[in-house]
């Protein structure tokens, strides 16, 4: 029981520091954790994995706005493509074969890995201005991942906006904050097809808090010279292709 209590604390604690400072929510962490660990049911994995990504989001997200590193205006333009695109996924999540929507979903990962790849080895030679359709597609996409899976949404959002353009820290930043308001709408549906194990979550919730805090002087950290911008990137990049090549398994 305590060395459970310990493991989840600290997969809580590495979540919330490198995965919201990457502009995640650590959804897909949690669910694979609550699942292959902890055996929870798929259900009651999905809600759980959600509400406990909501806290940390919260709180680094107030982190990133006190730092004034939240693009509001694309953040709230991805949140409204998004939301429709929950009710949506949560909807027809009941009719689609699970294998299907597992494709589907880890199809869009990979892609978007390769993507994020590709852009770190052949980068524009002028700054382009974020793409409006660019970032409705994108929130969508994210919005799907939440109402159909559970998931945080995170790695839509966060390759979108750094396939738009956007910088480093500015993406994590804004990421976080659209990934607070898909949480809530997530966990109000999820929470009506499955019950949260408390116990689980409370340990969780308790070490990603702490790390939410430490996540915007470490993303700084990160991002304050280019080439370690170009690192994370990478990193990024690696771990939405193995994200996706895991979810189609």
């Amino acid at each position: 029981m305590i060395s459970n209590l310990i493991l989840l604390i600290t997969v809580g604690l590495l979540v919330g520091i490198f995965v919201i400072s990457l502009g995640g929510g650590g959804g897909a962490i949690y669910l694979g954790v609550l699942t292959a660990l902890f055996s929870l049911p798929p259900a009651t994995a999905a809600a759980t994995s959600i509400v406990t990504a909501l806290p940390a989001l919260v709180l680094g997200s107030w982190a990133y706005y006190r730092r004034g590193m939240i693009d509001f205006h694309l953040g709230n333009r991805m949140l409204v493509a998004a939301i429709p695109s929950i009710f949506v996924g949560f909807w027809l999540s009941p009719w689609l074969p699970e294998q299907t929507y597992k494709l589907v979903i880890g199809l869009i990962l990979v892609a978007l890995g390769i993507q994020l790849i590709y852009k770190v080895y052949h980068q524009p030679v002028r700054k382009q201005v974020a793409s409006k359709w660019g970032s409705v597609a994108y929130g969508i996409l994210g919005g799907l991942m939440v109402g159909i899976a559970g998931l945080s949404g995170g790695g839509p959002i966060t390759a979108g906006l750094l396939l738009l353009n956007v910088r480093m820290a500015n993406a994590s930043a804004t990421s976080a904050y659209v990934l607070v308001g898909m949480s809530v709408v997530g966990a109000i549906l999820h929470l009506t097809g499955g019950s949260v194990d408390w116990a689980a979550a409370g340990g969780l919730v308790a070490g990603s808090l702490v790390g939410a805090l430490l996540a915007p002087p470490v993303i700084l950290w990160l991002t304050r010279k280019s080439q370690r911008t170009l690192i994370i990137k990478l990193v990024l990049g690696i771990m939405l292709i193995l994200m996706g090549i895991k979810t189609t398994i």
